[in-house]
């Protein structure tokens, strides 16, 4: 696992300015978290790449960049290539000689056989860049599912790129400035969609993308789809359990691989708790699992994962931990979390990979489950949806919404009241905007009020367009649910599941890795019929019949419980003083905004108990606490980043 950077320059035969290996290394010091054990630096005509390394595998001659037997292909890469054996045995096959034991050295070989088309043959998490010196070409492609991030721009005629925005803003040509059509996107989805960022001029290249610059171009691709068209022949449930089963017993088997210590991070969720189990028939000796708890109860799941712990034996640590502790951590969030980002479950992450890091430097973990095999509620609310649209709107408007509006408020994780309101709120919106406001925030509605006049003035007001695009363009599903798992893979999972714990995993160097994103259990589960997913009310059908045998009952019996925190309390007590400071009238008229009057109105309910707005006040308050410290005062980064 590293961390990566460098540029381009549009035209590949200017040579390196003076400086050019200071400024290199300076934009690498702003990842060392990403990689606290080695640096790596090259810096030629047209081109330079920079990294630092979190060791992982080989751990002696692992070094990067590397390169190719002629010196002429140059790779740095950020993550891991989980079939570099594989890989590397039939390039030698094919005459390539390798200097090094490391998953990154099958990179440039590989090129060399296949070019571009080399994504195709890669198991793994990365994002990579390759400089072709002999055509003046840099390549730089990310994995199917977005695992490792990759940002970049073109600046003053130079392409810049970068595991982290921040690195890109140590480079002199980059300037921080709010980009308000990616605010709006992260004010309805609690993130930032790619290709958007939060920063004018710098986008992510989205997961199973390659971007090529070359003879002054810059151009993205995609290569590669996940496909829910449906074989001939449907395999049994029995079929289809055994086949599953197999996929992620070889899934977490290739995750295994490490010189240095491993764990896996456990919930007691069907998820992390298959993980486990697979990962104690794959190994010869006890494998390390890990858990925090909480003293609020319904945000606690620790007595779940010391019963799988104990039911597979494993070897169990448990750090137990006061929500104070947790609240306390709130304010530094937007001194290392370089985009704003408003999943509360960035906080717990955080904390149970400070508490892992301590005795392993890689974890595997169960993210994937639920959008590959439906185990959200939203996927069931959806079919409850298509009910409920029937009820004539004179009723519903009448009877149902004042039933809910008189629920009592209630603060707890998931409480019934929210969920009823959330549901009726996204009942007035077409099936991709309704699923998207039940996971998000503010509503087009609400963004009308919040934002200022000049605000809306400047940005684009569709917010969910690009999420229709991807549902008409790039989905091949054919009914709702996959359509939503569709959707929900490229968005939700890749930039808030996937960008949270790539985020909180390196910001103290502890690499996670995710057995259900293998490609081959992804396209098998796409591959199975709705029902095998979705049975009925019961979400993630098969993957509980095909684990039934190696876990506790309760794991596949109980409903899901989300990673949280009590925000809606939080933002009552112990982070009053600060949303109230972060949100004052006074700051944000200054700003421009966001309307002043209405913060203050959504501030004042929640703190009587009126209306529960834990969601639309911390994302704001994430917003303000990333404003302060990128764009008002950014030179703050330096200072958090060599804290880190």
């Amino acid at each position: 696992m590293c961390g990566i950077t460098g540029w381009a320059n549009l035209d590949a035969r200017v040579p390196p300015v003076d400086g050019a290996r200071g400024l290199l290394r300076s934009m690498c010091e702003r990842m060392t978290h990403r990689g606290p054990d080695s640096e790596g630096l090259m810096v030629a005509t047209g081109v330079a790449l920079g990294m630092r390394r979190l060791a992982i595998i080989d751990l002696q001659t692992g070094e990067q960049p590397v390169t190719s037997e002629d010196g002429q292909v140059s790779v740095i890469l950020n993550g891991e290539i989980y079939n570099y054996r594989e890989l590397r045995s039939d390039l030698e096959k094919r005459g390539h000689h390798f200097r090094s034991e490391s998953d990154t050295e099958v990179l440039p070989h590989l090129y060399e056989e296949h070019g571009d088309q080399m994504v195709q043959h890669l198991n793994g998490m990365f994002a990579f860049a390759l400089w072709d010196a002999r055509r003046r070409k840099l390549f730089i492609a990310r994995d199917r599912f977005g695992e490792k991030p990759l940002y970049w721009g073109v600046f003053d005629k130079t392409f810049l790129f970068a595991s982290e925005p921040k690195v890109l803003l140590a480079h002199p040509a980059v300037h921080p400035a709010l980009n308000l059509d990616a605010l709006r996107q992260y004010l309805s989805f609690d993130y930032i969609p790619a290709p958007l960022s939060i920063y004018q001029g710098i986008q992510k290249l989205p997961a199973a993308h390659t971007l090529t610059v070359e003879d002054g171009r810059v151009h993205v691709e995609r290569y590669w789809r996940l496909s829910y068209k449906k074989p001939e022949r449907v395999p049994s449930e029995e079929e289809a359990e055994y086949n599953l089963r197999e996929l992620m017993e070889d899934s977490v088997r290739m995750r295994l691989v490490s010189d240095v210590p491993l764990g896996v991070l456990l919930s007691g969720g069907v998820d992390s708790s298959t993980v486990a189990a697979m990962a104690v028939r794959s190994s010869n000796e006890a494998v390390k699992t890990f858990s925090i708890s909480f003293a609020e109860t319904s945000f606690d799941e620790s007595s779940y994962a010391r019963a799988v712990a104990k039911f597979l034996g494993t070897d169990h640590h448990e750090e137990r931990l006061s929500v104070d502790l947790a609240a306390n951590l709130v304010s530094e969030i937007g001194s290392w979390m370089d985009e704003p980002f408003s999943d509360p479950s960035l906080v717990p992450t955080y904390l149970l990979s400070r508490f892992t890091r301590k005795h392993v430097t890689v974890a595997l973990g169960g993210d994937g489950g639920d959008e590959l095999f439906a185990g959200y509620e939203m996927y069931p609310a959806q079919r409850f949806a298509h009910i409920y649209a029937r009820v004539p709107g004179i009723l519903r408007r009448a009877l149902v919404e004042p039933i809910i509006r008189l629920l009592p408020v209630k603060t707890k994780n998931l409480s019934l009241d929210y969920k009823a309101r959330r549901f009726v709120a996204g009942m007035n919106y077409d099936e991709v905007a309704r699923h998207h406001i039940w996971f998000g925030s503010f509503t087009p509605e609400e963004q009308g009020q919040l934002l200022t006049a000049e605000a809306k003035a400047a940005s684009e007001g569709d917010i969910y367009a690009d999420a229709r695009r991807l549902l008409a363009e790039e989905c091949d599903a054919d009914n709702t649910v996959e359509q939503m798992q569709c959707l929900d893979t490229q968005l939700y999972l890749a930039e808030d599941i996937l960008t949270k714990v790539d985020r909180a995993s390196m910001a103290v160097s502890l690499e996670v890795r995710a057995p259900f994103l293998d490609p081959r259990v992804a396209e098998y589960a796409a591959s199975l019929p709705v029902s095998y997913k979705l049975h009925g009310r019961k979400t993630k059908y098969i993957l509980k019949r095909a684990v039934r045998d190696l876990l506790p009952p309760f794991v596949t019996r109980r409903g899901k419980k989300g990673f949280g925190v009590p925000v809606a309390e939080w933002l009552k007590g112990r982070l009053r003083p600060l949303a109230r400071d972060l949100l004052s009238p006074e700051r944000l008229r200054k700003a421009g905004v966001f309307d002043a009057a209405y913060v203050q109105h959504l501030q004042d309910e929640h703190e009587r108990g009126r209306a529960n707005h834990r969601k639309l006040l911390w994302t704001l308050l994430m917003f303000e606490l990333w404003h302060e410290s990128f764009i008002e005062t950014p030179r703050r980064i330096e200072t958090s980043v060599s804290k880190m």
